[in-house]
């Protein structure tokens, strides 16, 4: 049965609403737009907020459905994120898509509003708390930093009953998230005179390989004209 729901669970992630809403919307390929990322926050840049309601929706359902699944057959909290994590990784590295997705944090975000919706909502927080600056990116690596921290040291304030396994669980998403981060690809032409360490302490802290988000975003815009 745990098998059974890890397969399925990594493919119901790998369904690539964002990919398939931004192709029939508006005819766009979101991995030659934009960040480049196939997700909601893309799929925004790329079409509209009413397009982007559904994605959001879906993106983020697949991580609680995979944990509730996994809950309502009677697995316990470890084989749960181990489900909820085989959504994300399908999220990240989805195989119909030639796995290159988008970067799971919807989903990630899925899981953990299934074990404590009151933690989900301050990773939420935090994460949008550098948005009005234009460093979402940023903001989103700080909540997942704390994320494992929080749910350990404020178990009882966010109603997690056991605190060991869960910020266990809740440390393998950080790091699910901070290995897509890294592996994101070839180095960006962008990025030649910085050093590799350097562009993957980018990846890491803005998801991109140099600090500067307009250029960064208009890399792909402008590749984009190209093959068009």
């Amino acid at each position: 049965m745990f098998i059974l729901l890890l397969i399925g669970a990594y493919l119901v992630g790998s369904i690539p609403v964002a990919y398939l809403v931004a192709k029939w919307a508006r005819g766009v390929d979101l991995r030659k737009h934009g960040s480049g990322n196939v997700g909601s926050s893309n799929v925004l840049a790329a079409t509209s907020k009413r397009w982007t309601i559904p994605v959001l929706i879906f993106d983020l359902g697949k991580g609680i459905l995979a944990v509730l699944v996994a809950r309502w057959s009677g697995l316990d909290i470890s084989y749960q994120f181990a489900v909820g994590l085989a959504a994300v990784a399908g999220h990240n590295w989805p195989v119909f898509l030639g796995f290159r997705g988008g970067r799971g944090i919807l989903t990630s975000l899925g899981v953990i509003l299934a074990f404590s919706p009151l933690l989900g909502l301050a990773v939420l927080v935090m994460a949008f708390s550098l948005a009005p600056v234009k460093q979402l990116s940023l903001g989103v690596f700080i909540a997942l930093l704390a994320l494992p921290l929080l749910a350990y040291y404020l178990a009882d304030f966010f109603s997690i009953a056991e605190p060991g396994p869960v910020a266990a669980g809740m440390a393998a998403i950080t790091a699910l998230a901070f290995i897509r981060r890294l592996l994101a690809g070839g180095r960006s032409d962008l990025a030649k005179d910085l050093s590799m360490s350097e562009v993957l302490l980018n990846r890491l802290v803005f998801d991109r390989d140099i600090r500067n988000r307009k250029l960064w975003l208009s890399r792909t815009e402008n590749a984009g004209k190209a093959f068009s």
